[in-house]
């Protein structure tokens, strides 16, 4: 693929029972020896963060590798916001800059929905208030990403 970063691989988190998608394919660096450190913001797998070190083996040799578990945390924490339709694309900006001001790094998946990713450095408390603050407004929503099921990436149990 021609527009792949240099060094980058893709490999996939299953999310069998997501809300919104049921797979999600994220860039990273290969480690060898099966582990990759995550190279973008995932939006949909929960428990994953930018920098974390994972192991992760295809289910045939012709597919990507597919996550099995987190072997080193970056410290890196992810944020997911939901603009409300009623947001002008100023009104995000102003919101998306103070979060920058922060030291939030805000990735798009689209025009409502917006990724965050918080460096160790960064003030993860202080952006939570914030976005509190904005939800109780009703001008977004959010979510932490942190794991939801034991032993998945996924946002609830198998059914």
């Amino acid at each position: 693929m021609s527009d792949a970063p240099p060094d980058l691989v893709k490999f996939h988190v299953d999310l069998p029972n997501h809300w919104w998608h049921k797979g999600e394919s994220l860039w990273a660096k290969s480690l060898g020896n099966n582990l990759y450190r995550i190279e973008n913001v995932p939006f949909c797998a929960y428990g994953l963060n930018y920098g974390d070190v994972v192991l992760a083996t295809p289910d045939a040799q012709e597919l990507k590798p597919e996550v099995r578990s987190v072997v080193e945390r970056s410290g890196h924490q992810t944020l997911r916001l939901s603009f409300c339709d009623k947001l002008t694309n100023d009104q995000q900006r102003v919101i998306i800059a103070a979060l920058e001001s922060m030291g939030g790094e805000l990735e798009r998946a689209n025009a409502q929905f917006v990724c965050i990713d918080i460096p160790p450095h960064a003030g993860y408390a202080s952006i939570c208030d914030f976005l509190v603050e904005q939800e109780t407004l009703g001008l977004l929503d959010y979510e932490t990403r942190e794991q939801r099921v034991s032993g998945s990436f996924d946002d609830k149990q198998h059914s």
